[in-house]
C-alpha cells in the first residue's frame, strides 16, 4: 500500500490543491478517471461558451434590423463550430496531462477511486492511503425517472457536444441554466427548439421579473412551455415524442422532435465513491455535507466544488479549493463566504446575478429596491435596448448592497463592479464615489442605485 501526504480525487478545482500541495514538497496522489480538467474545461463552461459565442453573433445579425441594418446570413457551418470547440477541449486535455505526468512528487491514478476505509482508496486494483484527502469529484447530469426514456437516444449537455450534424428539431426537458443556454445555441444554428419546464417559470434562482423577460425573449425564437410536467417519452420512427401534463389543469399534450435533450439539473458524484466506508455524510440530495471550512464530518477529509452542492459554479469551486488548502496546510481558519458569489447565464438575453433576491433579502432585512432599464442610459438608448434592465436590493439602514441582478447585453461584465463592491464590504456610496464613463453601459449601475425605494413603492423601469 502506497502512502501519501495528500490524496486529491478529481482534476477540476482539485488541480489547485494538487499544485499547492506539491509546491510545499508534499507527496501527492491524484485520482481521476478522466478526462483531465474536470467538468468546466471538458463538458461545461469552456466548450459550451465557445458554441454560444457563435450563437450570439448570429442572433445579433438577426436582430440588426432595429438599428436600420438589413443583414442576411448566407450559411452556418455547424460542423466547423463544433469541431473548433472539440479541438480546443482536446488541446487543453493534452496540456493538463503533460503537466501532471511531468510533475515530481505527484502520482496520477487514472481510474475511478472508491473508499475501502476511512483514509484508504482503491483504484485500478491498487490501494493507497492519505493523511489528508480532498474530494473534488464533481457532478454529472441528473437523469429523471421518466417512462420510456431508456428506450430513446437522448442528449445531455455532455453528449450534445459530440454531435456531428445539426438536429432539425430538438425538445429540451428542463428550464434551468443548461436548458436555456443550449436552447439559445441550437435555435441560432437553425434548429426548431421546444423547451418544456415543469415549474411556472424558467431559471428559478433568478428574480421573477428576470425569468419573465427571459421567457418572453426566448419565445421569439423558440417554443417555451412552463408549468408542464414530462410524463413519458416514446420513440417515434427516427424521432422522439414527449407527453406532458399541464401542472394546473392536468391536460395532456404531446411534442415530437428529431432529438430530445435532458437538462433538469446536476447530481453529485458522491454516490460513486463508497463514502459509507469513511464516515463522511451526505445530504438528502446526495451531496457531501461540509461546514463553513469545507470540512466533512471526518477529520482531514474535505469536499470542494460541485460535489458539496453549495454553489455549483467553477469560480466558486476554485475559491473553495484555494481556501481549503490554505486552511489544511497552513493552519488558517478561514470560512467560505458565498455572499458575493456571482453567476451568469449565457442565454440571449444574458443574465448575471450576485447576492440575495428581493424575496430572500426581505425575510431578514429592511430593504430598498432599485430598478433601471438599459434605455435609461445614453448608451442603452443608442443600442436600442428596450427590454433589458437591472435590479438592486439594498439594506436600508446601511446602504449595503445585498443583491444585484441584470438581464441584457454584457450582463456578466457589467455586474463585476457590484461584485467587487460587495466583496470588499462596500455600500452604494462606493459606487457613486467613482466616475463612470459617459456615455457607456456601466452607467446603468449607478442609475439603478439612484432609484432605490421601499419594495411597496412602484420602482422606475
Amino acid at each position: 500500500m502506497k502512502k501519501y501526504d495528500v490524496i486529491v480525487i478529481g482534476s477540476g478545482c482539485g488541480l489547485i490543491i494538487v499544485e499547492e500541495a506539491v509546491s510545499h514538497g508534499l507527496k501527492v496522489a491524484l485520482v481521476d478517471k478522466g478526462p483531465l480538467g474536470g467538468t468546466c474545461s471538458n463538458v461545461g463552461c469552456i466548450p459550451s461558451k465557445m458554441l454560444i459565442f457563435a450563437a450570439d453573433r448570429i442572433t445579433e445579425l438577426q436582430e440588426a434590423k432595429k438599428l436600420g441594418i438589413e443583414a442576411d446570413i448566407k450559411s452556418i457551418n455547424f460542423n466547423f463550430i463544433m469541431e473548433r470547440m472539440r479541438k480546443t477541449v482536446s488541446k487543453s486535455r493534452k496540456q493538463i496531462r503533460q503537466s501532471i505526468i511531468g510533475t515530481d512528487k505527484l502520482d496520477y491514478y487514472e481510474g475511478e477511486g472508491q473508499f475501502t476505509d476511512e483514509y484508504t482508496i482503491k483504484v485500478n486494483g491498487q490501494t493507497i492511503k492519505g493523511d489528508k484527502i480532498f474530494i473534488a469529484a464533481g457532478s454529472r447530469p441528473l437523469i429523471p425517472t421518466l417512462k420510456g426514456l431508456e428506450d430513446v437516444d437522448y442528449l445531455t449537455n455532455e453528449s450534445a457536444l459530440e454531435l456531428k450534424e445539426r438536429p432539425p428539431s430538438l425538445i429540451i426537458i428542463g428550464g434551468g441554466y443548461v436548458a436555456v443556454e443550449f436552447g439559445h445555441f441550437f435555435a441560432a444554428m437553425g434548429t426548431k427548439v421546444t423547451i418544456l419546464e415543469m415549474a411556472d417559470r424558467l431559471v428559478l434562482a433568478e428574480e421573477p421579473e428576470i425569468s419573465a423577460l427571459l421567457k418572453k425573449e426566448l419565445s421569439r425564437r423558440m417554443d417555451v412551455y412552463t408549468g408542464v410536467r414530462a410524463k413519458e417519452v416514446k420513440k417515434n420512427g427516427n424521432k422522439g415524442t414527449v407527453t406532458v401534463d399541464d401542472v394546473k389543469t392536468g391536460r395532456e399534450k404531446q411534442f415530437t422532435a428529431q432529438k430530445i435533450m435532458i437538462a433538469v439539473g446536476r447530481r453529485s458524484n458522491a454516490d460513486l465513491l463508497k463514502l459509507e466506508n469513511t464516515g463522511v455524510a451526505v445530504d438528502k440530495r446526495g451531496f457531501i455535507k461540509v461546514n463553513k471550512y469545507l470540512e466533512t464530518k471526518k477529520k482531514n477529509i474535505y469536499a470542494v466544488g460541485d460535489i458539496n452542492g453549495q454553489q455549483m459554479f467553477t469560480h466558486v469551486a476554485n475559491l473553495e479549493a484555494t481556501l481549503v488548502i490554505e486552511n489544511a496546510l497552513h493552519g488558517s481558519k478561514t470560512k467560505m463566504d458565498y455572499s458575493a458569489a456571482p453567476h451568469a447565464v449565457y442565454s440571449h438575453p444574458q443574465i448575471a446575478s450576485v447576492g440575495l433576491t428581493e424575496e430572500s433579502a426581505g425575510k431578514t432585512h429592511k430593504i430598498l429596491v432599485g430598478r433601471a432599464k438599459y434605455s435609461d442610459t445614453a448608451q442603452g438608448e443608442a443600442m436600442v435596448e428596450k427590454s433589458g434592465f437591472a435590479k438592486a436590493v439594498v439594506e436600508e439602514a446601511s446602504n449595503k448592497i445585498l443583491g444585484f441582478h441584470i438581464i441584457g447585453p454584457y450582463a456578466p461584465i457589467l455586474i463585476q463592479e457590484v461584485i467587487d463592491t460587495m466583496a470588499s464590504g462596500g455600500t452604494t456610496d462606493n459606487i457613486f464615489s467613482a466616475m463612470h464613463i459617459h456615455p457607456a453601459i456601466p452607467e446603468l449601475i449607478p442609475e439603478v442605485l439612484s432609484n432605490l425605494k421601499s419594495p411597496a413603492t412602484k420602482n422606475k423601469g
